[in-house]
């Protein structure tokens, strides 16, 4: 490729906060349940790179389809793959090519752009703040996607009560609201630019390793881990509701990732208010797996209670869930 953002290359991330962001420097939009994707088109080349920078496209075959159908032959675009749910999203990965191609014609996936780059005469567009890219953005849709139903612009708006609206009906394809910063230019990686804000409170975790339940050799709770500013791994709280029946598959794909030391920074074990005699026993994991949970409150380092297990994040790499 000979654009001027090529992959991998990281997209602008957001925090996470309660509250939406109030004043004439926010700019606020939908936040998508889906998969985070960069779309590079160059010429009859399309490459999808997730939020972890891995490459998306042989998953996907109808978003690089629809791509490579726009006269628009090159361009870059920040946006979200979603289908009518995450888990019908997570079953793309990982299957064979014909499951591929079967699943992307009876439940075909769609691409909300949000984000302009790289415009269509290989201009960079990055290095711009956001209130002179939406417009150009805007400008690019209109041309090029408005007949394209499998790829859409996202709303924005710097409408507060627009932004709580968004908040307030979030479920199924909606998770919350996003706010960005309109002074800024687009900072890959970097988080101080972007508010995501959700109706619960969520969060991205390591799976730094796991307890055996007290009876059968099953898992019982998994423990969670966030790296901080040094690159260490954490142990912050736990996650024990586990659905039954995925038990015995969980477990499998657990056991086949035991590998000392699991946690490089504090790790289980230490006094706490939900110690227990068996807080020593744990079996430590190679970082692989992220998942998310849903939580109460986290202050101190940590979850202060249990958490619940929402769903796996094979889109996420263990290194982009770190502290608050």
């Amino acid at each position: 490729m000979n654009l001027p953002i090529q992959p991998p290359y990281f997209p602008m991330e957001a925090i996470t906060r309660d509250e939406i962001p109030e004043g004439p420097q926010w700019q606020y939009e939908p936040k998508w349940d889906g998969f985070r994707c960069l779309a590079f088109r160059d010429g009859d080349e399309v490459q999808l790179q997730s939020k972890a920078g891995e490459p998306l496209a042989r998953y996907f075959p109808e978003i690089v389809e629809a791509l490579l159908g726009l006269k628009a032959k090159h361009f870059v675009l920040d946006g979200e793959i979603f289908i009518s749910s995450f888990d019908q999203l997570l079953q793309r990965i990982h299957p064979a090519a014909s499951r591929i191609a079967k699943l992307s014609k009876e439940t075909p996936a769609s691409l909300v752009v949000f984000d302009l780059l790289v415009d269509e005469r290989s201009h960079s567009l990055a290095e711009r703040p956001l209130a002179e890219r939406r417009p150009r953005l805007e400008a690019f849709a209109a041309k090029y996607l408005e007949s394209n139903a499998s790829l859409t612009l996202s709303p924005a708006t710097t409408d507060i009560q627009q932004a709580r609206a968004w908040l307030a009906s979030a479920g199924a394809k909606l998770d919350g609201t996003i706010a960005k910063r309109l002074d800024l230019p687009y900072e890959s990686g970097n988080r101080d630019g972007m508010v995501k804000v959700k109706n619960l409170r969520t969060a991205d975790c390591v799976i730094g390793g796991f307890r055996y339940a007290t009876k059968g050799k099953v898992v019982g709770s998994l423990l969670l881990g966030l790296y901080d500013r040094e690159g260490l791994l954490n142990h912050v709280g736990f996650c024990s509701a586990i659905p039954a029946a995925e038990k015995k598959e969980i477990t499998k794909k657990l056991e086949a990732l035991i590998k000392p030391p699991g946690f490089t920074g504090k790790a289980p074990g230490g006094p706490s208010r939900w110690s227990t005699e068996r807080s020593t026993e744990w079996e430590p994991l190679d970082p692989k797996l992220v998942v998310e949970v849903r939580y109460d409150h986290f202050s101190g380092g940590r979850f202060r209670h249990g958490t619940k297990l929402v769903r796996w994040r094979p889109d996420k790499s263990p290194l982009q869930c770190v502290m608050p």
